[in-house]
């Protein structure tokens, strides 16, 4: 029901589906209503009386007549801005006042509900507070927008709730609620009302957060997924507190400064490791409640340590309590099942080219950074979206208006979400999954493209971890796996993926791609690592890859409790920790990872040793770094390669040393550059290089 004030009087609309008459007692008096239509009437009341001394009384078909308080009356809380941006497609902020809130009258107070069913004859709250029953809260089309509202006083924080939704085909769907804050754990559905009461304690991060320039920072990214790190069986999930106990310690003692989750948003089935969400608003109740979360990530700033979401705006599940169908119609989906459904999946298409879509899920990541304070959402299979045939075959997907495969109403989205995001929200970065040569993804708007501040660099992970699981006897042949990627490093701004896709579904583990007996296994896991850490680009590997754990991912099992250890996997874990160490140290490194001026390289063309070297080089002073990479397990001797200056070079990394489990082939420390032309450069120096090893080594004025 609605209320306006109108002067000294306000008028409130009520509806009474099985009322035959209505009037209202005030204090003695009876006022009848103004108006009638359609089982709503409409009074005028004394704007100074309390709600709670108004008693509604109606006569039904039978000649009962029913007194009481009135539950539907409400105070006006949807305002006229609200409800034209809405309507309009640019209501960035729509969880505010959609979903379920907390409100507080002089009289009483209770909860809000808000939801969008456009198509819906008519909708109602159900819960426990009224057995479940459809039509007991009844719920106010205003003004024929399709938002429908009830205030329903007196239940709190805590309570089950879904929407009643009577289709225009008489057919009753029970909802869970698109806004939900919070939700039942799985296998239940229910949305729950949420008093959030969390106070932040991060502000210096946030203040960090706002001037800091991504782009020169080192990132280092552990990705994660909550459900599996630390489990105690295959029934039990970890809560956010222990999560948050033994999950920090741990990212700093190994050196990693950005934290993903694989997404937290509540989803039915374990299975989809998150990536079929249901409610999009709520963080999965598997680990307990939402200020749970929001104190797992504020524990995380507090210890420097920033907090990046995957997010799917792609897809969603059809599970019959969820947004597909959603009053009967394809409210969220596309109509057309060549746009709608995914094959791959199974799942149903956000129409994103619809405007309550386009204000879902742009106030969703917009909700996820400003209420949960997250640093970055990595948007998930950005491609299956910009690609109309996208995994279609001929005849399964329809062209565009010019007669393009290309999406144009997903990069209209993409853009209007990176527009806002930024503009809203300075240091946030957004990332995109997207697998093809689609250009300008990283590209700033104004100048077409589609303004993510950084991208998978899907290529040099799946070319890289082919070259290195190819025998090293027949690496020679396949050198070009790993200098093709140089070539397009910098035309996009790229982080570097070792992720959880590449360990699932029989691909195995990092470990079990390596060639070789265990020794070589755990050298050219060390050397992969090595190689990434002098690529440019911002750096990310997934859960267990930090200790090269032997077996494949399996979500339904505790990774740390259960992690295997070795003298071996304790030394994949300190080299990654002195590649954290170097990259973090020579801050000319993050610099110039979206930098080619900063890259230079030494010699590509040795592919009968499957040796490869190349420069990276501080443009702000005289400070040099040089990578070698000998992809074999034969030591080389004497080998020369050019450099850019004469004198001492130390050698400050070796990923053969004996502290890493190698055999502890090098040059003692330091080599010494003589005066003979090499490489197209005036000194060079001669080297030992030792078997599947890489070298770093340094000079600086």
């Amino acid at each position: 029901m609605s209320t306006v004030n109108e002067g000294e009087n306000r008028t409130f609309q009520c509806y009474l589906p099985n009322a035959s008459r209505a009037w209202i007692e005030l204090k003695g008096k009876i006022i009848k209503p103004e108006t009638e239509d359609n089982a709503i009437f409409r009074f005028s009341i004394p704007s100074a009386e309390p709600i709670r001394s108004i008693l509604i009384c109606y006569m039904d078909s039978s000649g009962y007549v029913e007194k009481k308080h009135n539950p539907y009356f409400f105070e006006p809380y949807l305002k006229k801005e609200d409800l034209y941006s809405y309507v309009s497609g640019e209501s960035y902020r729509a969880y505010e006042f959609m979903g379920a809130h907390r409100i507080k009258f002089p009289e009483c107070e209770g909860i809000m509900f808000t939801v969008y069913a456009p198509n819906a004859n008519c909708v109602s709250v159900i819960g426990n507070f009224n057995h479940w029953i459809a039509g007991s809260h009844p719920m106010m089309n205003i003004d024929n927008s399709g938002i429908w509202s009830i205030f329903i006083p007196d239940i709190n924080g805590d309570e089950i709730y879904k929407y009643a939704i009577r289709t225009r085909n008489g057919d009753l769907l029970e909802k869970s609620d698109p806004y939900a804050f919070k939700t039942e754990l799985r296998p239940r559905t229910g949305s729950v009302t949420n008093i959030d009461e969390f106070r932040w304690n991060d502000r210096e991060w946030m203040k960090r957060r706002f001037s800091t320039n991504y782009e020169v920072e080192p990132i280092m990214v552990y990705e994660i997924h909550l459900g599996s790190w630390l489990r105690e069986d295959e029934s039990l999930y970890a809560s956010y507190l222990d999560l948050e106990k033994r999950l920090i310690p741990y990212l700093k003692e190994n050196r990693f400064n950005y934290v993903e989750f694989l997404p937290v948003m509540e989803h039915p089935l374990d299975d989809s490791w998150g990536y079929q969400v249901v409610n999009y608003y709520s963080p999965t109740s598997r680990h307990g409640n939402p200020e749970g979360f929001k104190h797992l990530i504020n524990a995380l700033h507090e210890n420097n340590i920033g907090v990046y979401l995957d997010w799917v705006p792609a897809h969603f599940p059809m599970d019959s309590y969820g947004l597909g169908l959603y009053d009967g119609s394809h409210l969220y989906e596309y109509e057309n099942p060549k746009r709608g459904i995914q094959p791959d999946w199974g799942t149903y298409v956000f129409d994103v080219g619809r405007r309550h879509v386009i204000n879902f899920l742009i106030s969703n990541a917009a909700f996820w950074v400003r209420e949960y304070h997250c640093d970055g959402l990595r948007i998930d299979a950005v491609s299956s979206m910009l690609y109309l045939d996208y995994s279609r075959k001929d005849g399964e997907w329809e062209p565009n208006i010019y007669g393009g495969h290309e999406n144009l109403e997903s990069i209209a989205f993409f853009r209007s979400l990176n527009e806002h995001i930024h503009r809203s929200f300075p240091g946030v970065v957004l990332i995109a999954e997207e697998s093809t040569s689609w250009p300008g993804v990283t590209s700033r708007i104004e100048s077409g493209g589609l303004g993510f501040d950084m991208k998978w660099n899907m290529g040099w992970m799946h070319d890289t971890l082919e070259y290195f699981s190819y025998d090293p006897i027949y690496r020679k042949y396949h050198q070009d796996r790993i200098t093709f990627s140089f070539w397009y490093s910098f035309s996009e701004k790229f982080i570097l993926p070792l992720s959880h896709d590449e360990v699932v579904y029989g691909k195995g583990s990092i470990f079990q791609k390596m060639p070789g007996d265990e020794w070589q296994k755990y050298a050219n896991v060390r050397l992969l690592y090595s190689y990434m850490f002098s690529f440019p680009g911002k750096k990310m590997i997934f859960m267990g890859d930090e200790f090269a754990v032997s077996s494949e991912w399996d979500f339904s099992k505790g990774l740390i409790n259960n992690a295997e250890t070795n003298s071996f996997m304790n030394g994949v874990r300190e080299t990654l920790r002195d590649l954290n160490d170097i990259y973090i140290s020579r801050s000319f490194l993050a610099r110039g990872d979206f930098n080619g001026g900063a890259f230079q390289w030494i010699d590509y063309s040795d592919r009968e040793s499957s040796i490869f070297s190349f420069i990276r080089r501080d443009q702000q002073s005289d400070h040099f770094l040089v990578f070698v990479f000998n992809c074999t397990p034969v030591i080389r001797k004497d080998y020369r390669i050019g450099v850019p200056r004469s004198g001492e070079w130390k050698e400050i990394f070796n990923s053969d040393s004996q502290y890493y489990g190698g055999s502890g082939v090098g040059n003692e420390g330091k080599v010494i550059a003589s005066k003979k032309w090499w490489h197209n450069m005036e000194n060079s120096i001669e080297i030992t290089l030792p078997p599947l090893g890489c070298l770093i080594l340094e000079w600086r004025l």
